[in-house]
């Protein structure tokens, strides 16, 4: 299909939760798009596939109907609390459910799986023009458009959106953002079934091992008692200390005195793979002249967890109420796109600067050890620590020296 004389109103490249967050919210406004995506769905994407209650809370700010579809269709193996393994090897476990909504929920799904029901969902809606197994190779700005070129074509568009994922060719292309290890995640994750405990686990489970810090091995039940196993590490620490993810990735399942027990009977489904994720623990540039960024293309991923699906989706819906104000007013260029920007952080950088500061005391151990050791004996405690899962302002308080003075002293 020659697309090179048609003029979209716009083009989003990357069809992953991002992008087709937002496709999906401009369905029915009267707009042209056009949405490419470089592989052919359904198709996979490495990642931990926990899919948080943000997540669950973010198809449902998006239309009602959409969650209840999900809830009815998409594969997925439902969790009730992350376990918390301190370097001591105690657990603290602590619940998703929120008080004020007791239906709270969170799951573990592939990424094949989700991705691929929400392609679905915007494939419905005939007003958007999809393009599969295409990739992009430049992104220029023109006067009047920004022309995307692919390996079989070009796209036009009055406004461009990035949502390729970490190597998004807009970001590369169009902004000045650049890759800077401190604010990068290297990850690895394998596929495993028969890990012992599927019958009992309704939770993801994160082993905060020393020497791995301020990293995380990660153990997630799937559907029909498979696995997603993996480990997570800043970039800057990988380069650093020369670690080879793979290698200890194995060591763990082999070695450690816990977990190998848990993985005497089990076997991979895959070989490891491996990937880079930007994490939202500075500011970046989200837009420019008839460009926005979204997504993991402008480094939301939470620094502390690894999540950046919520953050994802959330980009989509903040770009198309953006998007039907800059149609209205006809106005696509870089100062009227700074409010993109600006709803961005604003929604989005108190906890995003959080968790950075939350990341930084994964470098004190024995800290660590101590808060979980409390916690496990002190109600009190474990119920203020629950209730910073879904309170940011109480999340604050892991920031305040007065909190740690009252962890030595009165819990």
């Amino acid at each position: 299909m020659d697309t090179s004389k048609e003029l979209y109103d716009v083009v989003i490249v990357g069809a992953g939760p991002a992008g087709c967050s937002c496709a999906y919210m401009l369905a029915n406004e009267g707009l042209r798009i056009a949405l490419i995506e470089k592989a052919t769905f359904p198709r996979d994407k490495i990642c931990g596939d926990a899919l948080s209650a943000d997540v669950v809370n973010q198809l449902g700010y998006m239309d009602s109907e959409l969650l209840e579809r999900f809830r009815a269709k998409t594969e997925k193996h439902q969790v009730n609390t992350i376990r918390f393994v301190a370097p001591n090897d105690k657990n603290l476990d602590i619940n998703f459910t929120v008080p004020t909504n007791p239906t709270t929920e969170a799951y573990v799904a592939t990424r094949l799986e989700f991705d691929n029901f929400l392609f679905e969902e915007v494939k419905a809606k005939k007003t958007i023009d999809i393009f599969e197994n295409h990739t992009v190779t430049e992104a220029t700005i023109h006067n009047d458009f920004i022309s995307v070129t692919t390996d079989k074509g070009e796209f036009r568009g009055k406004i461009g959106l990035g949502a390729g994922g970490a190597h998004s060719v807009l970001n590369k292309k169009l902004s000045n953002n650049k890759i800077d290890r401190k604010h990068y995640l290297a990850g690895v994750r394998q596929y495993y079934e028969g890990v012992d405990n599927f019958e009992e686990s309704d939770n993801i489970e994160l082993h905060f091992q020393k020497d791995l810090l301020p990293g995380y091995f990660w153990v997630f039940p799937l559907p029909n008692n498979r696995w997603n196993i993996g480990l997570g590490i800043a970039s800057d620490e990988v380069s650093k200390n020369k670690v080879n993810l793979k290698k200890e990735l194995q060591n763990i399942i082999d070695n450690h005195p816990i977990v190998k027990e848990r993985f005497k009977n089990a076997k991979p489904l895959e070989t490891v793979k491996g990937f880079g994720l930007p994490i939202g623990s500075r500011k970046v540039q989200c837009s420019g002249n008839r460009f926005l960024l979204l997504g993991d293309a402008a480094s939301l991923i939470d620094p502390f967890s690894g999540e950046g699906i919520a953050n994802a989706i959330r980009s989509g819906r903040v770009a198309a109420d953006h998007l039907k104000e800059a149609f209205k007013a006809q106005h696509f260029d870089a100062k009227f796109n700074k409010a993109y920007d600006k709803e961005i952080y604003r929604r989005m950088w108190p906890e995003l600067r959080l968790s950075a500061s939350m990341k930084k005391l994964l470098r004190f151990p024995k800290l660590f050890n101590l808060l979980v050791n409390k916690a496990t004996k002190n109600p009190s405690l474990h119920k203020l620590l629950n209730s910073m899962i879904y309170d940011v302002g109480l999340r604050e308080e892991l920031k305040k020296p007065s909190f740690y003075a009252k962890l030595f002293f009165n819990w």
